[in-house]
């Protein structure tokens, strides 16, 4: 099936007003004017720093996870070890420096998998996924005062039989990366990520 490759105009901006603002996240209430004509107001964007995740695997075949209590879902989840890549640099600087404060673990073979957006249509960041091979314990975990994190290494094989079975549930980012991990393992003829994707 051929794709349609006609532009769609961008929506016309009439007014934008800041509802909130600190250093995680601003509301922004926007008018706007569809191509159609339709005018919409408002129409809330949630602006937020890009976002980065690690799929950490060791030399043994294990993923590092994180397990911590996530206010929003009201529950703990084991989850890949993420952050927001809210200071200077390269993305990559950001998901070394989260992964070693949240498990402990580094590696000295990163790979980049690709970005996406985190919701476009609300939401004006960006996921930035990350590939750690060989990864192992370097050090003691240092998260930040605002986070309560334990560490896991799970083998791999268990790792997605979870995921597909039902009993772990990531993020929806975080399933995105995972996509990322599989065709990135389908293109790079990466022998350690042929065996574990067996």
């Amino acid at each position: 099936m051929a794709e349609d490759n006609k532009a769609i105009a961008p929506w016309e901006v009439l007014d934008s007003t800041y509802n909130y603002s600190d250093r995680w996240l601003a509301l922004r209430s926007d008018t706007v004017r569809l191509p159609n004509g339709r005018v919409l107001a408002p129409f809330h964007v949630i602006e937020q720093p890009d976002w980065v995740t690690a799929i950490a695997l060791t030399r043994d075949g294990s993923i590092v996870l994180v397990e911590e209590y996530r206010h929003g879902a009201k529950q703990t989840v084991i989850e890949l070890p993420c952050g927001v890549h809210d200071r200077p640099g390269e993305p990559l600087a950001a998901v070394q420096r989260e992964l070693r404060e949240e498990t402990g673990f580094a590696s000295d073979d990163w790979h980049p998998l690709g970005s996406f957006f985190a919701n476009a249509p609300r939401m004006n960041n960006r996921v930035h996924c990350f590939l750690a091979l060989d990864a192992s314990k370097v050090a003691e975990p240092a998260p930040d005062d605002g986070e309560v994190i334990v560490p896991h290494e799970v083998p791999f094989a268990e790792f997605l039989a979870d995921l597909q079975a039902g009993r772990r549930v990531l993020h929806g980012f975080q399933n995105g990366a995972m996509w990322l991990l599989l065709l990135y393992a389908k293109s790079s003829g990466d022998k350690r990520l042929a065996a574990l994707l067996a």
